[in-house]
Formats: structure tokens, C-alpha cells, sequence
């Protein structure tokens, strides 16, 4: 499912804020732990309920593709 999602490596670094960007969430795949796509990357991702939004790292959550292959 697309969603709207903060993304690790669109952050504001200079005023230290989240940005929002569009991601994939492919599957759950652990405990609060999901499969995510953010252009053409496939990484890990997290819901946060406080905020009602993933927050998908594609910076150093890098998942191998042929892990999670579909």
C-alpha cells in the first residue's frame, strides 16, 4: 500500500524535522517491523500509532531484495 511517510533521508537535517515523502509498505515482517520501497530502495520501516505514520529508514535499514523476494 502507498502511503505517506517520513523518510530517513529526506530529513531536515539543518532544522532537525522529519519530511514527509511517499513510500510503498510491501509487507509486515516482524513485530512493528515492515518492508518498505522508497525509489526503488527496499529497507525497513516502523509505525509509529503517536503519529499515525511510518517512519521508513532508507539509509541504514537497506534490506537485501532477494530476502524478501514476493
Amino acid at each position: 500500500m502507498k502511503v505517506q511517510a517520513y523518510i530517513h533521508s529526506l530529513k531536515d537535517m539543518k532544522s532537525d524535522r522529519n519530511v514527509l515523502g511517499e513510500a510503498e509498505i510491501i509487507r509486515k515482517i516482524g513485530d512493528n517491523l515492515y518492508l518498505a520501497e522508497y525509489n526503488g530502495v527496499r529497507c525497513t520501516a516502523i509505525f509509529n500509532p503517536f503519529v499515525s505514520r511510518y517512519f521508513v529508514d532508507d539509509l541504514y535499514g537497506i534490506v537485501d531484495a532477494r530476502k524478501y523476494a514476493d
